[in-house]
């Protein structure tokens, strides 16, 4: 097999903390940069903005945004035109019509687009999807809350337009929802609280269901301090469902039923070199267009504004 060379485009805390270390533990791939210098630790090498795609850089076959999402459609549309597979980081752009235009590109020039949603691989989601797939479920409990002071240091362009605020992390729980029930789900009602200061929501409650009537609440907070929550509780007619640690830990009544160190990002490494061997695409939007939805339908209240 001939590595894939693959750049990280965008270097902040989620790109050091996580696809550095998951491109040097995957096989297939070639991350030519990683004996170098942290700066220069990234696939082949590590690029602030876009102007390394187009071969003004190492040779590549793949990059890895991990820029803003308020940029990433430009950026990956300049890659697919230079012939690059792309995978996108979470959330895969500021809005679901802008990726129609590169999923065509994508087709067209035979390369890999990849709209990567880390929280579905980790450990317990499959298993929690196999067990609920032969129950009724009755209900369905979201409680995902941390601080963002830890997770997104000093990041103004959080909330700004497109940044998503708190729905940087619930987009990852909306990601685990979408992946194990089993029918599509939709919003029914949202709100929204923003700070004075911000164009995007620090908090979030929502109301979704699916089409059998099934009630599905949320709540988001990213002013969480001390321990942090990133909990589904599933209420089932044989019992309840429990993922916690964000996808890690899977318990029913209290048994815990499975339980893994989290490796989210290099199955999500593993899954892209496995679709750029046939220059296959995986985007599926559900979770973004349920954001969309909740901005869409939210009753927006302000809050106290936001100091970092």
């Amino acid at each position: 097999m001939t590595d894939l060379r693959i750049a990280i485009v965008g270097f902040g805390k989620i790109a050091r903390d996580q696809h550095v270390g998951a491109i040097a533990a995957t096989s297939g791939r070639n991350a030519r940069g990683r004996r170098e210098p942290q700066r220069r630790a990234a696939g082949a090498a590590a690029f602030c903005d876009h102007r390394g795609i187009a071969g003004k850089g190492p040779p590549l076959d793949a990059v890895s945004l991990c820029t803003p999402p308020q940029v990433r459609r430009a950026q990956a549309a300049v890659a697919l035109a230079a012939g690059k597979h792309v995978m996108l980081e979470k959330p895969p752009g500021i809005g679901v019509a802008e990726l129609d235009p590169l999923i065509a590109m994508a087709a067209e020039a035979k390369r890999t687009l990849f709209a990567t949603w880390h929280s579905r691989y980790a450990p317990a989601v499959e298993p929690a999807r196999e067990w609920l797939a032969s129950r009724r479920i009755k209900s369905v409990h979201i409680s995902w809350k941390e601080d963002v002071r830890v997770w997104h240091p000093g990041q103004a362009w959080i909330w700004e337009p497109g940044g998503l605020g708190v729905f940087d992390p619930g987009i990852n729980a909306l990601s685990i929802l979408t992946r194990i029930l089993p029918q599509p789900l939709f919003v029914t009602a949202a709100e929204l609280a923003f700070p004075a200061n911000c164009q995007a929501p620090i908090a979030a409650n929502l109301t979704l269901a699916d089409i059998s009537g099934l009630q599905i609440t949320a709540e988001f907070d990213f002013r969480q301090t001390g321990p942090q929550s990133w909990d589904i509780v599933v209420e089932t007619d044989q019992g309840r469902m429990a993922l916690s640690g964000g996808g890690r830990r899977m318990s029913v009544d209290g048994k815990a039923i499975a339980e893994a160190p989290d490796q989210e990002y290099r199955e999500l490494y593993r899954r892209f070199v496995e679709l750029t061997a046939t220059g296959a695409s995986d985007v599926d939007l559900a979770p973004l267009r349920l954001v969309a939805d909740a901005f869409l339908l939210g009753k927006r209240t302000i809050v106290e504004p936001f100091m970092d």
